[in-house]
């Protein structure tokens, strides 16, 4: 039974000519939820730093900062998928 699914994978691993094109779609489908989870993320970060200046007026200094924070590690995560998108000639 072993030997069957090793023989399967073998099979797989290698795709036809038209089978490739399964992947390129399978990589733009990924890249494309990651940017869309980026672009809701900062949607949120926004409200919720807007809303916490309006309670907090005093720490707003603090409050931007770890929003800035924040919003440049989902754009770092942005910016590696769309690296990935020209590596794999999505765009």
């Amino acid at each position: 039974m072993l030997l069957n699914i090793l023989a399967l994978i073998q099979e797989t691993a290698q795709p036809a000519a038209g089978e490739s094109n399964i992947a390129l779609l399978g990589a733009g489908l990924a890249i494309g939820l990651s940017i869309i989870g980026a672009g809701i993320g900062l949607g949120r970060i926004g409200a919720g730093t807007a809303e916490s200046i309006a309670r907090q007026p005093e720490a707003s200094a603090d409050i931007r900062g770890i929003a800035l924070v924040i919003a440049v590690l989902l754009e770092g995560v942005t910016i590696i998928s769309l690296v990935f998108a020209l590596l794999f000639k999505i765009l």
